[in-house]
């Protein structure tokens, strides 16, 4: 019995300092990539709930529940959440590519793109990256809101500057 509660102790003690340098971590590389403080949040809460579940597994088998109980239990939790989530697979696919673009896109905020669509041209510059969404500027003034989980399986040009993406448009430059 004193080894579980040892075992537990230094679990709560290992979860507390390993939170802290995650969400730290999360900060630091957000604010170098010049990331949305929202953003940090929502990616750091992410990871936490994901980590605050590993720590509840741990937990679990250290009180000496069963492999087949707790095998049983997030089961039936995924086949819940899997089955709400099916109808809605694009919200999960985009909070997936949410965390992938945060911390491997090679674009920020205020960055000249097009995105190569046959069915568009989509060129501007990125005034946010959201949750769901990359919010773009078009030269025009128009602003689409694109999706993350779009924007990861279609190639994206970076400009230097409005001039140079102004000169790959296809349609001809308006006056600015």
């Amino acid at each position: 019995m004193m080894v579980q509660v040892a075992l537990i102790v230094l679990l709560i003690v290992a979860y507390a300092i390993v939170s802290r340098l995650l969400k730290s971590s999360i900060a630091l590389l957000g604010q170098r990539k010049s990331v949305n403080e929202v953003r940090i949040t929502y990616v750091s809460r992410m990871l936490n709930l994901g980590f605050t579940a590993v720590f509840v597994l741990l937990v679990c088998l250290v009180l000496g529940i069963g492999y087949g109980q707790l095998a049983i239990f997030f089961s039936s939790v995924f086949a819940v959440v899997g089955v709400a989530l099916f109808a809605q697979w694009s919200i999960l696919s985009n909070i997936t590519a949410s965390l992938i673009i945060f911390f491997g896109f090679p674009y920020r905020v205020g960055d000249w793109v097009k995105v190569v669509d046959k069915d568009d041209e989509i060129l501007g510059q990125i005034i946010e990256i959201s949750t769901f969404h990359v919010i773009i500027q078009r030269l025009s003034g128009d602003v689409v809101t694109y999706p993350n989980n779009l924007i990861l399986q279609k190639p994206v040009v970076r400009f230097t500057n409005r001039d140079a993406a102004q000169a790959m448009s296809q349609f001809s430059p308006k006056d600015s």
